[in-house]
């Protein structure tokens, strides 16, 4: 991911994950994939700054800008759905 203006939806928020958390996570990401049937959404996995897995959604705005929507500790499911 290229430097990028990040933005956040209140929803990202609803799991107490911090801002430096998810930006930590997005910069240090060990998977990113973009999710079937939506040409500006992704998904990434990445750590907190503690070391513990993050799941992230966010859309992707322009080349430039993104806004996350989604964040909090990792769950077996959405690994499952991203086939890993």
């Amino acid at each position: 991911m290229d430097v990028v203006t990040v933005d956040f939806h209140q929803l990202a928020f609803n799991n107490d994950i911090s801002k430096e958390d998810i930006i930590h996570a997005l910069k240090h990401r060990i998977h990113d994939a973009s999710i079937d049937g939506f040409s500006e959404k992704y998904a990434v996995i990445g750590p907190n700054r503690a070391g513990n897995l993050l799941e992230i959604l966010f859309d992707s705005i322009d080349d430039n800008n993104i806004c996350v929507y989604h964040a909090m500790m990792i769950r077996n499911s959405f690994i499952k759905r991203l086939g890993l």
